[in-house]
Order: C-alpha cells, then sequence, then structure tokens
C-alpha cells in the first residue's frame, strides 16, 4: 500500500482526547545550539512541511523540527496518519522518561517496519539533536514516501530518478542526472508538472536564466492546483553549489505520488504502442508480399508469351539473336525472379509465424496471390520455357542446313547454266543441210558426242531437282525463288532433249549418204568427252561444300578425298591416252600430208581443253586437302570444348547432388541446438554462394559451345538445363531450411519453450517421419500424438487435423507440429487486454478522443488509431469521439468480444 492510499484510509474520525494527548507539549526544553549550513537549512524547511502535510490531517502541526518532537507525541502521531496504522498508547507524563518512553514507541514502530536505525537513539531526540532529528525524519521519509518508488526493478533512489529522467527527457534544457544540480534552474520541476498537467504551465515561455522565476512558479504551481505544500525556497537552492539531495527527493517524491495514477496511464499505452508496432509491421509486410507477388505475376505474365512464340527467323543471324536472348534471360532476368520467388515464400512463411505469435489471423493474399497461385504460374513458365531452348537449336539447325542447300543449288544451278548456254541454238542450226559428206558425218559424231555429255548431266539435273525439293520440305525462305530457278532448268532441259531427238532424226536421215568417218577424231570425241565430265565432276567434287558436327564425319570426308586421289594415276593414264589419239592424228596427217581444219569435227573439245581442265583438277586437290585439314581442327577444338564442359559438369553436378543430401540431414539433425543448425546452415549457404563462380564458368564453356553449334556430347549426362535447375533447387533449399529454423526459434522464444522440449519435439516428429522428407502423413501423425500420451477419437483428430492442415494438404510440417504442441501454452496479448489498456487511457469512458490518444501515445502510433478507428455511436460522447472497443476486436480478428 503506498503512502497516497494510506493517507487517504487515515480515519477522519480521530478523536478529539487522541489528538490533543499527541499535541500536548512541555514547556521548557533543553534547546542545542546548532550550525546552520545551507543544507541544514533546506532540510529543516523541507522536513518541516512534509511533516506538516500529513499533520494537518490530524489537526495539528510543527513549527521547530527538533523541538516539537522531542516528547514524542507528534512523531507517533505522524507516524499513526502517513501508516494508518495505531501505536500503542502514549505516556502522558511530562517527565523525560516519559519522553523517552514516548519516542521508543515511535522507533520501534519505524524498526518494526524493516528500517534499521544507525546511532539514533530517543535521548537524542528527547534531547532535540537536531541532526538525530533531521536523520530519523528522513529515515520515516524514505521508509513511507520513497520506499515503494520502483521503475524497472531499480531501488527507490534510482527508481525516482529515473521515473523523472523519462517524464522529463522530451523537454528542452532539462537533463536530469541526479538531485541537486540537474533541479538548480527550476525547469526539471516545471517539466514534471507540464508533463503531467500541461494545462497549468506555458513551458514555452520559461527561461533557462530565469531560475528563480522558474523555481517559484513550480512551488505555487504545486501548492495551489496540486496540493504539494512549499518544501523549499528558490533563493536557497539558486545561491547553494549544491542543493541538499534529501530535500530535493522529498519534494520531487511528493510529485511521484501526486501523477502516480497517471503511471497506470502510461503502462496500458506502452501496452497500446507494443500491440500498434506488432499490427503495423505486419501490415508492412502483408503490403510488401502482395506487391513483390504482383511484380512477379506481372513478369511471369510477360514473359510466357514471349517463351510460347515459336514462329522461327529466316535467317541464322536473327535465330542467333533469339538464342542470345534466352541465353541473357537465363542468366540475368530469371535469377533475380528466381530469388524474389524464395524470398515471397519466406517472407509469406514469417508473417504468418508473426501472426500466430502475437494471436493474429492468418494472412489471406489477394485473389490469385496465394504462394500456390505464384507456384502454378512459376510452373506453367517453366513448362513453356522448358522446349524452348531445344527449339531454337533445332531451328538454327534447320536454318544452317537450309543455308548450305541453297548455296549448293546455286552452285548447281550455275554450272547447269553455264553448260547449257547456247546449247538450244546449236542443236536448233540447220548446218547439215549444206555440208559435205565429211562434215555430215562429223556433225553425227559431234551429235552423238554430245547426246553422251547430255546423259551425263542427267544425274546434276537430278540433283538440282532433289536440292529444291529438300528446301521446300525445310520450309525455306526464299522457296519461290528457287522453285522458279528449277522450274527454268527443268523445263530447258525437257525442251534440249526435244531438241536434241528432232536433230538426231535429222542427221540419221542424212547419215546413209556419208560412209567415211574419222575413226580417230571419232575414237577421241568418244573418250575425250566422258574425261571431259569426268573432270567436271571431279572438280566439282572438289569444290563441293561440306557441313560436319563430329571428327568421325570430317574423317569420312577425307579418307573419300584420299581415294579420289588414288585414282588419279588411272585418270593420268586415260588423259595421255586421249592426248595419244591426237598425237596419231597429227602424225598421220603430217604422213599422208593431210591438211587439218584445226578442229575436231566430232567434239568441241581441244587437246588443249583437256589439258588446261586437267591442270585445273590438280590445282584443286591441294586446296581441298587444306579445307578438310581445317575442318579436322575446328572439330579437334569442338571437341576439347565438350571435354571441357563435361569435366566441369560432372565435377558440379553430384557436387549439388551432395549438398542437397548434407542439408537434409542438417535440417533433421537434432544434436546441437537450433542456433548450431542456423550456424551450420548459414556455412552451406556461403559454401554454396562461394561456389557460384564454378557455375558462371559452366556458363562460360556451355556459351561457346552454343558458339560453335555443338549440339551433342557424349562425356556427361548432364546438360547446361540440369545444371540450372539443380542449382537453383539447391539455392532454394539452403533458403527455405534456414527461415524454417528461423521460424523455429521465434516460435521457441515466443512460446518459452526450452532446447530440450524443442528436441523432444524433433526426436518425435523424425521417428513417424517414414519418408525422411520433413513431414507427416495423418496416421503417421495420430501415430507420434498417441505415443506423446494423447488419447484421440475421431472427431478430436479432426479437429486437431484442422489446426496443423488448415489448407487439406494431406501432410503435416514440422512447424505445424511446433505450433500445436506449444498452441496452448502461448502468452500474448488478447484482445480484452487491448481494451482495457485503452479503457485506462479513456478514463473508464466507453469512447476515446483525438486530444487523449495525441497525449498518451506516441505520435506514429496516436496517428494509426485515429485512422483506424471508427466515430463511436451513442451516449453523450463529444464530437470526434473514437471507437476503441470495435478497434481493439478488430486487431485479432474478432467480431464481437
Amino acid at each position: 500500500m503506498t503512502a497516497v492510499e494510506t493517507q487517504v484510509q487515515y480515519s477522519t474520525t480521530y478523536t478529539m482526547s487522541t489528538t490533543e494527548e499527541y499535541m500536548t507539549q512541555e514547556d521548557d526544553w533543553d534547546r542545542d545550539l546548532l550550525l546552520d549550513p545551507a543544507w541544514e537549512k533546506q532540510q529543516r524547511k523541507t522536513f518541516t512541511a512534509w511533516c506538516n502535510s500529513h499533520l494537518r490531517k490530524a489537526g495539528t502541526q510543527i513549527e521547530n523540527i527538533e523541538e516539537d518532537f522531542r516528547n514524542g507525541l507528534k512523531l507517533m502521531l505522524l507516524l499513526e496518519v502517513i501508516s494508518g496504522e495505531r501505536l500503542p498508547k502514549p505516556d502522558k507524563g511530562k517527565m523525560r522518561f516519559h519522553k523517552i518512553a514516548n519516542v521508543n514507541k515511535a522507533l520501534d514502530f519505524i524498526a518494526s517496519k524493516g528500517v534499521k536505525l544507525v546511532s539514533i537513539g530517543a535521548e537524542e531526540i528527547v534531547d532535540g539533536n537536531v541532526k538525530m532529528t533531521l536523520g530519523m525524519i528522513w529515515t520515516i521519509i524514505l521508509r513511507f514516501a520513497i520506499q515503494d518508488i520502483s521503475v524497472e526493478e531499480t531501488s527507490a533512489k534510482e527508481g525516482l530518478l529515473l521515473w523523472c529522467q523519462r517524464k522529463t527527457a522530451p523537454y528542452r534544457n532539462v537533463n536530469v542526472q541526479n538531485f541537486h544540480i540537474s533541479w538548480k534552474d527550476g525547469l526539471a520541476l516545471c517539466a514534471l508538472i507540464h508533463r503531467h498537467r500541461p494545462d497549468l504551465i506555458d513551458y514555452s515561455k520559461l527561461r533557462k536564466d530565469d531560475p528563480i522565476g522558474n523555481l517559484n512558479t513550480a512551488f505555487e504551481v504545486a501548492e495551489k492546483y496540486l496540493d504539494i505544500p512549499r518544501m523549499l525556497d528558490a533563493e536557497d537552492i539558486v545561491n547553494t553549489p549544491k542543493p541538499d539531495e534529501k530535500a530535493i527527493m522529498t519534494y520531487v517524491s511528493c510529485f511521484y505520488h501526486a501523477f502516480a495514477g497517471a503511471e497506470q496511464a502510461e503502462t496500458a499505452a506502452n501496452r497500446i504502442c507494443k500491440v500498434l508496432a506488432v499490427n503495423q509491421e505486419n501490415e508492412r509486410l502483408m503490403e510488401e508480399y502482395e506487391k513483390l507477388a504482383s511484380e512477379l505475376l506481372e513478369w511471369i505474365r510477360r514473359t510466357i508469351p514471349w517463351l510460347e512464340n515459336r514462329v522461327a527467323e529466316q535467317t541464322m543471324r536473327a535465330m542467333q539473336q533469339k538464342l542470345e536472348d534466352f541465353r541473357d534471360y537465363r542468366r540475368v532476368h530469371k535469377p533475380p525472379r528466381v530469388q524474389e520467388k524464395c524470398q515471397l515464400e519466406i517472407n509469406f512463411n514469417t508473417l504468418q509465424t508473426k501472426l500466430r505469435l502475437s494471436n493474429r489471423p492468418a494472412f489471406m493474399p489477394s485473389e490469385g496471390k496465394m504462394v500456390s497461385d505464384i507456384a502454378n504460374a512459376w510452373k506453367g513458365l517453366e513448362q513453356v520455357e522448358k522446349g524452348y531452348e531445344e527449339w531454337l537449336l533445332t531451328e538454327i539447325r534447320r536454318l544452317e542446313r537450309l543455308d548450305h542447300l541453297a548455296e549448293k543449288f546455286k552452285q548447281k544451278c550455275s554450272m547447269h547454266e553455264g553448260w547449257t548456254a547456247g546449247k538450244e541454238d546449236l542443236l536448233s542450226q540447220k548446218d547439215y543441210e549444206s555440208a559435205s559428206l565429211m562434215e555430215i558425218r562429223a556433225l553425227m559424231r559431234k551429235h552423238e558426242a554430245f547426246e553422251s555429255d547430255l546423259a551425263a548431266h542427267q544425274d546434276r539435273v537430278e540433283q538440282i531437282a532433289a536440292i529444291a525439293q529438300e528446301l521446300n520440305e525445310l520450309d525455306y525462305h526464299d522457296a519461290a525463288t528457287v522453285n522458279a530457278r528449277c522450274q527454268g532448268i527443268c523445263d530447258q532441259w525437257d525442251n534440249l532433249g526435244t531438241l536434241t531427238q528432232k536433230r538426231r532424226d535429222a542427221l540419221e536421215r542424212v547419215e546413209k549418204l556419208w560412209e567415211t568417218i574419222d575413226q580417230l577424231y571419232l575414237e577421241f570425241a568418244k573418250r575425250a568427252a566422258p574425261f571431259n565430265n569426268w573432270m567436271d565432276g571431279a572438280m566439282e567434287d572438289l569444290q563441293d561444300m561440306f557441313i560436319v558436327h563430329s571428327i568421325e564425319e570430317i574423317q569420312s570426308l577425307i579418307t573419300a578425298h584420299d581415294q579420289f586421289k588414288a585414282t588419279l594415276p588411272e585418270a593420268d593414264k586415260e588423259r595421255m591416252a586421249i592426248m595419244g589419239i591426237q598425237n596419231e592424228i597429227l602424225k598421220i596427217a603430217q604422213t599422208y600430208g593431210i591438211k587439218l581444219s584445226g578442229f575436231n569435227p566430232y567434239t568441241n573439245l581441244s587437246p588443249q581443253d583437256i589439258s588446261n581442265k586437267w591442270e585445273a583438277v590438280k590445282q584443286l586437290v591441294p586446296l581441298r586437302d587444306q579445307m578438310l585439314q581445317e575442318e579436322v581442327a575446328r572439330q579437334q577444338a569442338n571437341e576439347r570444348l565438350r571435354r571441357q564442359f563435361a569435366a566441369q559438369a560432372n565435377i558440379i553436378g553430384p557436387w549439388i547432388q551432395t549438398k542437397m543430401e548434407e542439408i537434409g540431414h542438417v535440417s533433421v539433425d537434432i544434436a546441437g541446438s537450433l542456433e548450431e543448425q542456423m550456424n551450420n546452415l548459414k556455412q552451406y549457404e556461403q559454401n554454396i554462394i562461394n561456389y557460384k563462380s564454378n557455375i558462371d564458368k559452366l556458363e562460360g564453356d556451355h556459351q561457346l559451345i552454343q558458339e560453335a553449334l555443338i549440339f551433342d556430347n557424349k562425356h556427361t549426362n548432364y546438360t547446361m538445363e540440369h545444371i540450372r535447375v539443380g542449382w537453383e533447387q539447391l539455392l532454394t533449399t539452403i533458403a527455405r531450411t534456414i527461415n524454417e529454423v528461423e521460424n523455429q526459434i521465434l516460435t521457441r522464444d515466443a512460446k518459452g519453450i526450452s532446447q530440450e522440449q524443442l528436441n523432444e519435439f524433433r526426436a518425435s516428429f523424425n521417428h513417424f517421419d517414414r519418408k525422411r522428407n520433413g513431414m507427416m502423413d495423418p496416421d503417421d501423425f495420430r501415430a507420434c500424438l498417441i505415443s506423446m500420451g494423447y488419447d484421440l477419437g475421431e472427431v478430436e483428430f479432426a479437429r486437431i487435423m484442422t489446426l496443423v492442415d488448415p489448407n487439406n494438404t494431406g501432410v503435416v510440417t514440422f512447424q505445424a507440429f511446433i505450433d500445436f504442441m506449444t498452441r496452448e501454452t502461448a502468452e500474448t496479448d488478447t484482445a480484452e487486454q487491448v481494451m482495457a489498456s485503452f479503457k485506462i487511457l479513456a478514463s473508464d469512458k466507453p469512447y476515446i478522443t483525438v486530444e487523449e490518444l495525441r497525449r498518451e501515445l506516441p505520435p506514429e502510433q496516436a496517428e494509426y488509431c485515429i485512422t483506424r478507428m471508427t466515430k463511436f455511436i451513442g451516449g453523450e460522447a463529444p464530437p470526434g469521439a473514437l471507437d476503441y472497443i470495435s478497434f481493439s476486436s478488430a486487431l485479432y480478428g474478432e467480431s464481437d468480444l
């Protein structure tokens, strides 16, 4: 019971006879000569005023503190008034031993209250020893006015000082550090009054350079409005280098008791601030979740149509740019989104844990923004992403093939068109009508050679048609031009066949007119034409473009080229034989004096043509050798890229799997504390982060492989996609595991469960986690509860399942298990507690005003309440009154308390 309460309880029916008994004083007493230093003067005035503030309730007072307590009567009366208890009946005699007896009764009563009186005896009090009397009164003040003051479990003096510091902290020019110097300028006292009664003092008009004015203002206001008597002199305090601590403490303690009722309101305000701070933080987390979820879903919504667009570009450059854009997406754009998705799940779990711990309803995101909605959207993104890169590479391979075929088509068409140039005009000539016999026969043989040549070119025309057909089948972008050119060649070929047949018919009609043919010219023509055609084919083959993707394929081309080179000696023999025929013609002509016209009537090929083309073939052979060797070098470089990628992938892939398994072991290990598990997981996380450079290096090697158009790798079963997916799963797993342990720590600390209890819960959970995947089936969960002593019926177990699995997922996580095991022991703020706190601030009214909220709460919390409380309806409430009852219910998701 505080001193103030005891004062109130003091009976006003105190009998006059008893009062007179205590007020009786002896007329003569011995007066000691006392020194009168500043501290003694201050104590005399302060202690006298303090005693009179209590004695006046009994209808009396003292004038001289060391004289009026000598007979012990008013001392006993003072103790009865401030304690509310009865002391033994005083002795009525006026002799010295009567006085000593009464003082001893008072001292014994003080000692019975646990106060140790050191060096204070009844004789000194009776003798009027001023220092002993002041010491005794200070002991009484300490016991009944100051001892019960305690702030945050401090001593009485420290508690009173801490109370003063907190109350005056916001005020300018006030810095309370002690009970002497800090009070000299009077601002601290004025701040105490203004803090609780701002209507009594205008603090803004006070000046630090007017200490006496400030002190007198505080003394006058306290005496007039707060019923605190004037216990000090302003001049004494200002003119004393160090005012007396005991006098200041005595006076300040009166303010503490005068404002004690305000402390209850402050406590209530602190509770409300705490609750509102939790609510504000939760709302901030909810808004942050909504914002992140909206941004992530919008990014997914924009990205999916881009990945679904499988419209191929018409050129290699455009498709390679698409591939480069996709690589940028995987390396630059997607990884931050993976982190955002993981962070979103972590934030959601942390928010739900905080809401459970603060007894708030669970957070339900906006429609379409649940974690499951984001997971489904992400799954859809990965589904369309999965085949996009494969499609790109297939299209690039197709375009590469198309470019190769288109170039080959152009080359063959150019060679064929070069060969057919002028052939239609030649076949349309009617030179045989005026030719001689020899000329006719020559024309006949020439035409036969042409037919042989024409037949040899049939294969080339078929190749051109086949290439055009393949270009059409592969959807070549310029197929119209190809088809037009191919059709022109085919139409021309058909026309050549028709003209050839017509010319043969005409020559055969006149062939019977001619008898002699120069066999040598004919033989030359017949052998030169196939050989020339063979050389054309050889030149075509030597200049033929090729595309390969492995060393085996290029080796096959080299083998074919070597086989061709092996035929060159035999071809050279044929060339020499043909040239021998020409030499024989010249020899016969020279021998028999035949004048030659200088050309073979049976062919347009001359010996010089054969020689020139043969030289051209020999020059193309080493060029072909060089091209093949360059391709060998390129394929060898590709093979090195394959092996380099495989060497790293075969290390990184198992490393990721091993880390996944290790994280799983750490998450179920109960050998250490949660903090040790957290440290282990943080270390694993740092190791994983440090390993990122290996993934980046592998990405670089993968890019080199794609740029080299390498489409397969027999040295490893790991693709870059496997590594990327594994890496993302590893990052997500470690982040989720760390968050789970953080939530367990948060739950443990908030619920007050020990590490041993948590280990016991983990051991039970692990025992019934049959699949070792961090989740229990309902049957395993029932078995676990039974093993822990729960007597479960079907109805009770169904109720428990709604608590641990509200979304009907069919599994119980460890976090849900911990929440259930600690749910009944939770000590959290309730709506009733918050409402009771508001009721204190509102002075028991059913409503609260804006002014009361702003006076009792910090600005941020006050504005939070003002903007969210509804208008109070009913009763005689002033304008602007607010309904704190419905607001308290809404904080905890309750519609009716």
